[in-house]
């Protein structure tokens, strides 16, 4: 009985945990990131990359100099008042 009684706690527990990772997951395939919130600007139709691999290597100059950008940021020193 009470093993039973365990068995359906825990199908119970695991039908709950499903249909809110369906939720979740629902949800998350229906919002569409805009270019602009990525970071990374969309290219205008007259200055576009002529392929998949000029694309790629304009990000990664992109992703490269923003690196290089934060890197120059002085760090903050701690509070040593202790």
């Amino acid at each position: 009985m009470r093993m039973g009684f365990g068995l359906i706690g825990l199908l119970l527990a695991l039908a709950i945990v499903a249909l809110l990772a369906k939720k979740q997951w629902g949800s998350a395939t229906r919002i569409a990131v805009p270019p602009a919130a990525t970071g990374v600007p969309a290219p205008a139709a007259s200055d576009a990359p002529a392929s998949v691999r000029a694309q790629s290597q304009q990000v990664q100059q992109q992703v490269r100099e923003q690196v290089e950008a934060l890197m120059q940021q002085p760090r903050p020193m701690p509070d040593d008042s202790q």
